[in-house]
């Protein structure tokens, strides 16, 4: 986490800002910051220096004006270190100084850190994406016994899947408190099109960190497969590492090749465009943004089956699909592909394009969120409904909702 966030987080803030939900921003400011919406706020810092100086001003507010808060708050960090209790608070204390309505924590591996805002009145809202669900609990017992332990207590979830839905059952996430909201797009700034013509040589491209749960391996060994059936070109924005080089090398594959380390994002949308089809080798995900920026721009997607892939790709109708971990059969879908006509391809790109205006668009993600805060709500306007009926003063409950995006 850091302000301004990653793109897909940047889209969901400023969506609610137009929405008119006040939006507080917590972390460390590491970029440029301009928000034209004045129902964003961003109360951050700057450097280390920064951070102990915004540590020493809440520290005096709170000495001075909430001090049974803080001493309530240092419960929670009992057994840690000095140095390790002022990092923490560091981060706490203005989260706490402002106490929003709900509190959204996009980082599950963060959760036990921010349990405490339960304590002061937030509703704790998690998002579910990515290797925080999907792989690393399973390779981490104690994260696992985390989740276990917290998960029945979360006010809702934020689910970018139906596949990460059901994974967060496993470890006590009750169903009825998630939501599935799948991430928006901005149309306008990704203009489609579908203009690449079929080519003499195929030019493929994936996107994503050089990690092995992107699957980069197997993409290599299709490419082996590929060699003497059809002319092609791989690139793999952002997945260069020793052992991807080390394959390419050993398997002579130099020359068709190209491993990169990460790029900007205006640069990386325009290699996408530049590419006749975009390769997601991936062993898990929960559902690929590059996939979704690719199918808006009108770049084809050849994608394995995993995490909530199917819930965009129909296979042979707005892309295509192939089984996780299978090098023969992602080469006999480029095979496939390369054999497309330019009227096929365009088919392709336009049903795919649609897919994203129907059910992947900012105004869905801004709602089904929106829809999920309130939700958390509804727990204190039913308790504040039975205490007037027992003749006890209910309070106010006409507030404005605020939404806060953490930084880790």
């Amino acid at each position: 986490g850091r302000i301004p966030a990653t793109t897909f987080i940047e889209r969901l803030i400023k969506g609610l800002a137009a929405e008119g939900v006040e939006v507080w921003l917590f972390g460390e400011i590491s970029g440029p910051v301009a928000y034209d919406s004045p129902n964003v706020q961003v109360c951050g810092w700057r450097g280390r220096w920064g951070r102990w100086t915004g540590l020493v001003k809440y520290l005096f507010l709170f000495l001075t004006r909430r001090p049974r808060e803080l001493k309530r708050l240092t419960v929670h960090l009992k057994g840690q270190g000095l140095r390790q209790k002022a990092w923490q608070l560091s981060k706490f204390l203005p989260v706490l100084w402002h106490r929003p309505q709900v509190f959204h924590l996009q980082w599950a591996k963060s959760l036990e850190d921010w349990a405490w805002v339960q304590d002061f009145g937030m509703k704790l809202v998690l998002s579910l994406r990515g290797a925080h669900i999907n792989y690393s609990p399973v390779a981490d017992a104690d994260l696992a016994d985390t989740y276990g332990r917290l998960f029945p207590h979360v006010d809702g979830f934020h689910a970018v899947s139906n596949a990460i839905a059901r994974k967060a059952q496993q470890y006590g996430a009750s169903p009825s408190r998630i939501r599935v909201v799948y991430s928006g797009l901005d149309g306008m700034h990704l203009p489609f099109a579908p203009e690449n013509p079929p080519r003499q040589m195929l030019n493929m491209i994936s996107v994503g960190r050089g990690h092995w749960i992107k699957g980069y391996t197997y993409a290599l060994n299709a490419c082996q497969l590929l060699v003497g059936k059809i002319d092609f070109q791989y690139t793999i924005v952002g997945g260069f590492c020793e052992e991807h080089a080390f394959h390419v090398h050993s398997a002579g594959l130099e020359s068709r090749i190209e491993l990169t380390g990460p790029l900007p994002f205006e640069d990386v949308q325009d290699r996408i465009r530049q590419a006749d089809v975009l390769l997601l080798p991936s062993v898990e995900e929960g559902i690929a943004n590059v996939v979704l920026e690719a199918m808006a721009m009108g770049t084809p997607v050849i994608s394995t089956d995993c995490g909530g892939m199917a819930e965009v790709i129909e296979d042979g109708v707005n892309g295509f699909l192939v089984p996780v971990r299978d090098p023969q059969a992602m080469a006999a879908a480029i095979v496939h592909f390369a054999g497309l006509s330019s009227q096929e391809r365009k088919a392709i790109a336009h049903a795919a394009r649609k897919t994203i205006e129907d059910r992947f668009h900012v105004r869905q993600m801004v709602e089904g969120m929106v829809g999920l805060y309130e939700s958390t709500n509804y727990t204190n306007l039913h308790e504040l409904a039975c205490m007037s009926k027992h003749g006890q003063e209910a309070t106010n409950t006409k507030t404005t909702l605020r939404y806060v995006r953490h930084s880790r």
